[in-house]
């Protein structure tokens, strides 16, 4: 890899190199922190996990021909090289700044309370119309996994985006210093989070501290129809460029229609133009997503040929926002994970749907001490939306049911404890023509009811 020596590694983590002076100059093959993909000539970071302390694996990954450990821990004498750190947490953002300071590319940061991921993939749609991009895989956006993100990049790139995803106070500044990047996008400040950053106010006060990192000629892109980020004036002498619905804003769109499942079509107005799109995922909020990489593609000099190329052919992600249509059912699949904005946002997009609907709802993480109230607002919300059937699983949902009742709702309700519960009545609750949704967080493995759906 590209800088990475065991020398430059050795400084860049502040660590001590315990081994043959013989091994300096040579070049790690890969930085992981998986014991498992652990190969030849491998740099591997011992992380200390809740559950697993990676430090107990350096003996097997060393004999299976690796070229240095990185370790907190004093391993004494010992037969292989080792690079002693205080913290190997730290040490990985370390050398995944080393080895991003080795590339001469732009970086687009992407933050916000929700909406990151599928604004990722919109912005590296429109941005690969021109250039060679770098994205972040899967859920690689923490502190451990923006780092392997960053040693995926190659030669050949030439912008990587990049997702930031945090909930406690202080990691946003961990992330974006590695990052470094050129046009830092924020999505929006919701609620998710709440159980750390306590308020709004402070969710924002977090994700804006990517501003501190941005690259000297850097760009801020802000979603202009949150209240809270609308509000955000000139920073480091930069002047934010909002998206949004309103023509107040810099990137906006007119003329939204719902084309149903099929997405949305509007007029794209960019200070560079203006031009007609079919958004081809459903709901408004993809809408606000499209202009994010309209936002983006303007900023870095795509023409609105460019920018209407790539949001009208977004790839498909299995569990966000992912239509599929079997022999008997149209499923809504957005069981990557929740919240209560997104929970809206995806029962809006059930509600386009010709025929009955069906919800099937799990429990949503991480918000705090109120857990049940949002819930609660979730039923009462679905309780004025014209769904038909809501399946609720997990024993938080349960208030989901509760606020659809309490609001007088003649909606058809069950609960199943689990999911493995749930799979085995789904041929006799789940009709030919139904639009299902499936969504909850990420934790209950919510995949397998798509998969037994598709199956029906």
């Amino acid at each position: 890899m590209k800088n990475l020596t065991i020398e430059n590694i050795t400084r860049a983590c502040r660590g001590t190199y315990h081994g043959s002076d013989s091994l300096l100059s040579r070049e790690a093959a890969h930085v992981v922190i998986d014991s498992r993909k652990a190969g030849p000539e491998d740099v591997f970071v011992a992380i200390k996990g809740e559950r697993v302390d990676g430090h107990s694996f350096i003996p097997s990954v060393m004999d299976a021909g690796a070229l240095c450990a990185v370790s907190e821990q004093d391993l004494g004498e010992v037969p292989f090289p080792y690079i002693r750190v205080e913290s190997t947490a730290q040490a990985l953002l370390d050398i995944a700044k080393l080895y991003r300071d080795s590339f001469d590319l732009k970086v687009v940061g992407i933050s916000g309370s929700v909406g990151k991921t599928s604004t990722k993939e919109m912005i590296a749609s429109v941005l690969a119309q021109k250039f060679n991009v770098h994205k972040t895989q899967g859920n690689l956006n923490s502190e451990s996994g923006l780092p392997l993100t960053v040693f995926d990049l190659k030669e050949e790139n030439e912008v990587s985006v990049l997702e930031m995803g945090i909930n406690h106070f202080g990691e946003m500044r961990k992330l974006s210093t590695v990052a470094q990047p050129d046009v830092c996008v924020i999505t929006n400040i919701g609620v998710a989070h709440l159980e750390f950053l306590k308020t709004q106010e402070g969710i924002m006060q977090e994700k804006t501290q990517m501003f501190q990192d941005m690259k000297p000629g850097g760009s801020i892109v802000l979603n202009g129809d949150d209240p809270l980020l609308s509000t955000v004036g000139p920073v480091k002498g930069v002047t934010p460029l909002f998206y949004g619905t309103s023509p107040d804003c810099d990137v906006y769109a007119t003329d939204i229609q719902s084309q149903g499942l099929k997405g949305s079509s509007c007029i794209i107005h960019t200070p560079g133009g203006q031009f007609s799109c079919l958004v081809p995922t459903p709901g408004s909020h993809m809408v606000s997503n499209a202009l994010a990489g309209a936002a983006v593609g303007y900023v870095l000099g795509l023409s609105s040929e460019q920018i209407k190329y790539g949001i009208e052919h977004l790839p498909f992600l299995p569990g966000r926002n992912n239509i599929i249509q079997t022999d008997k059912v149209i499923i809504l699949d957005d069981c990557y994970n929740a919240n209560p904005v997104s929970m809206k946002a995806a029962i809006d997009v059930l509600g386009l749907g010709i025929g009955r609907r069906v919800a099937v709802l799990g429990k949503m993480g991480e918000l705090g001490h109120n857990e049940k109230e949002l819930h609660y607002e979730v039923g009462t919300y679905l309780a004025a939306s014209g769904t038909d059937m809501v399946i609720a699983v997990d024993e938080l949902a349960k208030e989901i049911i509760r606020g659809i009742e309490d609001a007088g709702s003649r909606i058809e309700t069950h609960w199943f404890a689990t999911k493995d519960d749930l799979i085995p009545h789904l041929g006799e609750l789940i009709k030919e023509g139904d639009n299902v949704l499936v969504k909850a967080s990420n934790s209950l493995g919510f995949s397998g009811i798509v998969q037994a759906l598709q199956e029906l």
